[in-house]
């Protein structure tokens, strides 16, 4: 543990030094200074080595120039260490662009021998922002690690979500469709077997009814579970984009690449839901009356381009805390190791990219699509 830890004990200071006056003097200057330390010295670099994979130190200084070696290679030697203390040049033969050279490599600081008066404030300056470091590099790796785990999570949940719906469309499949399935074959031989003209007329009334729920069961199944992908992604995309209009009247237009080679199940996935839920967003905000989907594979990478000519969105509205529809896109498109941009502007639309990259490079051969 370094000193920062203990305040009260003194410092432990590691000292590479050839020269025995110079030590002495170092010595001194600390002990005028008023800083309580223990002040070890070595000479060689292998005893630089030795103690300080045996002893934890609290800082070191160093002379530049030793016999045979620098104070530079006492650095390397110094930085495979797990954690190591600050590390100050003390010298007299270095001049000031070597000492700046040093530092840029990581060493903490310099001081000159005819500067000793300074030596202490020096020490507990690069203790401090040695310590700083410290703090920011464990906060980092504890946000890299965070940041992991929130990633982890939401590709979890967009698994499990996408497990639960697969149930529920099964469910509706087999329970539901099959239940209304079998009424309206019942109602059918009622027709058949009836010449009562009021019977007939509720007949009738009835069979629609049902066939507007079979409709609305096939359409919730589609959503819950993209069968439709089984196609292809870019069929997928088109049912999508001919349902949309059929529902809001909103014209769309779709471009679209030859399909020859399959993509991946979770691409295609993360491709229709992306399409979908820009689609719903559309219907719900944008005041649009024209869509354009773009799907390309240009340059081995997907990309998908969901753009409207509706009333577009602010700024503040993309950063809202409540904005998980676009938020949860970001995220889905990171399991497939891919980034999701949003571009708009008042009153000029709102532009959504999906970009994949492919391992496979594909054809770059367009094809257009109503």
């Amino acid at each position: 543990m370094l000193q920062e830890d203990h305040p009260n004990q003194p410092l432990r200071i590691l000292h590479l030094e050839d020269s025995d006056l110079d030590h002495e003097l170092v010595r001194r200057a600390l002990h005028k200074a008023g800083e309580p330390c223990t002040l070890e010295r070595v000479e060689t670099l292998e005893e630089f080595g030795q103690r300080v994979q045996a002893f934890n130190f609290d800082v070191i200084l160093a002379d530049y120039r030793l016999p045979g070696f620098t104070a530079l290679d006492a650095w390397h030697i110094l930085q495979q260490q797990a954690r190591h203390p600050p590390f100050i040049l003390l010298s007299g033969a270095i001049g000031e662009p070597a000492a700046v050279s040093a530092i840029k490599t990581g060493i903490s600081d310099y001081l000159a021998k005819d500067d000793l008066s300074r030596l202490a404030q020096v020490i507990r300056r690069a203790i401090e922002v040695h310590s700083i470091r410290q703090a920011k590099e464990l906060a980092d790796i504890e946000l890299a690690l965070s940041e992991k785990r929130l990633a982890d999570f939401a590709e979890h949940l967009q698994t499990t979500i996408e497990q639960e719906r697969a149930a529920i469309a099964r469910e509706i499949h087999d329970d539901i469709g099959g239940a209304l399935a079998a009424a309206k074959f019942d109602l059918s031989w009622i027709g058949r077997h009836t010449a009562d003209a009021a019977t007939q007329g509720h007949v009738t009334a009835a069979n629609e009814m049902l066939q507007h729920a079979l409709d609305a069961s096939q359409r919730i199944m589609m959503n819950l579970r993209p069968a439709i992908l089984d196609q292809g992604l870019v069929a997928a995309v088109q049912w999508l984009a001919g349902d949309f209009t059929k529902r809001t009247g909103i014209e769309t237009t779709v471009h679209a690449f030859h399909e020859e080679d399959s993509l991946s199940k979770a691409v295609q996935l993360v491709a229709y839901r992306t399409t979908q839920e820009a689609l719903t967003n559309i219907s719900k905000h944008a005041n649009a009356n024209h869509v354009t989907i773009d799907l390309s594979n240009a340059g081995s990478v997907l990309t998908l381009e969901v753009k409207d000519n509706g009333q577009g969105l602010l700024q503040t509205e993309l950063k809202k805390p409540t904005s998980f529809g676009i938020r949860g896109l970001h995220e889905r498109a990171k399991t497939v190791g891919g980034w999701l941009d949003v571009s708009t502007q008042r009153n000029m639309g709102t532009s959504i990219i999906l970009s994949v990259p492919l391992l496979v490079p594909r054809p770059d051969t367009k094809q257009g699509a109503d």
